[in-house]
């Protein structure tokens, strides 16, 4: 066993089944939801390592139930939806989703993401090791050995793809950063000509790390090229 739990939260019966009897040959532990007060009910009380969320459930929306997650826990959550517009994404996205599968789906592609955004997020790995390091700018304290930043002694709380691209930038403070080089570094995976996931997940960590997120001070915009961290911090 792998030891990793999943929320599978869904309320078609036939694809829950078949998600689930995929996933556990693949030695993973699958608790399901049919809609969105049970899904919130289990994962206040069972630890899971990640979500695969439907957006359309019953009782409580799936952004709600995303809302909800996201109030206390980074835990990587994955849309899995059959609203598919670029507004439908970008709004998952901004509310903290980890990734976005349209359906219809191949259950290869679900299990291909959900090992991507697992091996993103280590500290839910007991298996990785990881050293032990400190990353330090202006008042921002990055940890990589339990995946924590503060700032000013308070604790930000980033998502693994928000974590993943400040930690970029930290590890080099002097590089400037297409599009492209962070898709394809964060996300590992290739880079599709799709601005919007990185757009949505930068504007959202300024959110979290700036004093005036229009004005910022650590993520920069290189006009032209991408981003790179602030300097004189």
């Amino acid at each position: 066993m792998n030891n990793y739990k999943i929320l599978l939260v869904e309320d078609d019966a036939e694809i829950s089944k078949m998600l689930k009897n995929y996933l556990t040959t693949e030695n993973y532990d699958v608790v399901c939801a049919i809609d969105g007060q049970e899904a919130c009910n289990i994962f206040d009380d069972i630890p899971v390592h990640l979500v695969l969320l439907d957006l359309m459930i019953p009782k409580i929306s799936g952004m709600d139930v995303m809302q909800h997650i996201r109030k206390n826990s980074v835990v990587p959550i994955i849309i899995i939806s059959a609203k598919d517009t670029e507004s439908d994404k970008t709004l998952g996205l901004g509310l903290g989703a980890d990734d976005y599968i349209t359906k219809p789906f191949s259950v290869a592609e679900v299990l291909a993401r959900i090992k991507a955004t697992l091996r993103r997020t280590i500290q839910y790995d007991n298996t990785a090791i990881v050293t032990s390091a400190i990353l330090t700018t202006g008042d921002l304290i990055m940890n990589l050995s339990d995946y924590t930043l503060t700032k000013k002694g308070k604790t930000v709380d980033l998502t693994a793809k928000e974590f993943e691209i400040l930690k970029l930038l930290l590890q080099n403070p002097k590089k400037v950063y297409t599009k492209e080089q962070i898709y394809s570094l964060v996300w590992n995976d290739a880079y599709l000509g799709d601005e919007n996931a990185v757009n949505v997940h930068i504007s959202r960590l300024r959110n979290k790390i700036e004093d005036d997120s229009r004005n910022p001070r650590y993520v920069l915009t290189v006009w032209g090229i991408g981003y790179k961290l602030g300097e004189n911090l």
